[in-house]
């Protein structure tokens, strides 16, 4: 079978499935939860950028790279979702370049999530020396080489492909069926790579939570009940189940795709749900739940504030 015939099978399976189930509607809370989250990821990554102070502290530019990644991730996705409701027809390659960007710009905040509490563990751990552990021009490379190595699998796989890749348009454009394409033909086991890198980050931050608490245990801050390490332990945790959790999920996705015991109608109902509701919902909670409950944050955000109504009553006076 050629790739132009597996890939309009794939597509063809998919958007009857689709049509039937009417999952179509399903672009509509993910429009609203992505509108929801451009409120404010690029309100606290701008105020990130423009103040000297949290520009030079590892935590806050570990926070912007991660909002700069889900800006970037809910960009390509609601692109390719509202492409998909209108039933836009794309090139193949397009569409595996924004699987590639798609599937980079997640990893990317997910590993950046990871370090965040690597970043936690160590000024709780050393807290003398915390501040001299590393350098925001370190830290910059730090995020660089994130960046490298999320997109080193996604891009390489795109490239082994071209020679098998079609070269017409295709009705549907989701990540799980780019894989499911690249399993298909050549590549198998491509859902190990991304479950067992979701559960190497889990378990680092498994590991650090737990290395905490016990630093921390006999330091008295968990002995109230709403105590402010409590409530903050509580708030990172619901958020990096968030994160984690649709990555899981699609892991499982790519494991039942092949699968022909499956009901095709119960993977796109789950593929539909993780994509417009699960990997949207930890992005437009992180700025609210995380981002603007630091002070520094906050208090950066009512300077731009000010500073934008007064430059408007300058303009209009």
């Amino acid at each position: 079978m050629t790739s132009s015939e597996v890939i309009f099978n794939l597509t063809k399976d998919w958007t009857e499935s689709m049509e039937h189930w009417h999952l179509h509607f399903f672009i509509i809370p993910s429009v609203v939860i992505t509108v929801f989250s451009f409120i404010a990821d690029p309100v606290v990554l701008v105020c990130i950028i423009l103040s000297r102070p949290l520009r030079r502290e590892t935590r806050y530019l570990l926070m912007a790279n991660t909002l700069a990644a889900d800006i970037l991730f809910l960009t390509l996705n609601q692109v390719t979702l509202i492409g998909n409701a209108v039933k836009a027809k794309i090139p193949w390659l397009l569409c595996e370049l924004f699987t590639a960007i798609l599937v980079t710009a997640y990893s990317s905040a997910i590993l950046t999530v990871t370090l965040m509490v690597v970043d936690t563990f160590a000024a709780v751990r050393w807290p003398l020396r915390y501040h001299n552990l590393l350098s925001p021009t370190q830290t910059h490379g730090i995020l660089g080489m994130v960046w490298i190595l999320c997109a080193i699998y996604p891009f390489t796989l795109m490239m082994m492909m071209q020679d098998e890749s079609p070269h017409g348009k295709v009705p549907v454009c989701l990540a799980l069926i780019s894989f499911g394409f690249f399993e298909a033909k050549a590549v198998e086991g491509i859902y190990m790579y991304f479950f067992v890198s979701a559960l190497i980050c889990s378990f680092i931050i498994l590991y650090c939570y737990i290395r905490l608490y016990m630093v921390t245990r006999t330091q008295g801050i968990w002995h109230s009940r709403f105590s402010r390490a409590r409530v903050t332990v509580l708030v990172h945790g619901v958020l990096l189940l968030l994160y984690f959790a649709p990555g899981f999920v699609f892991a499982l996705e790519l494991f039942i795709f092949p699968r022909k015991n499956i009901s095709q109608d119960l993977r796109v109902w789950i593929s539909t749900v993780n994509a417009n509701i699960f990997m949207l919902l930890p992005r437009a909670l992180a700025p609210y739940l995380y981002g603007l409950r630091y002070r520094e944050i906050a208090e950066s955000l009512t300077l731009l504030l000010h500073w934008s109504r007064r430059n408007r009553e300058n303009t209009s006076s």
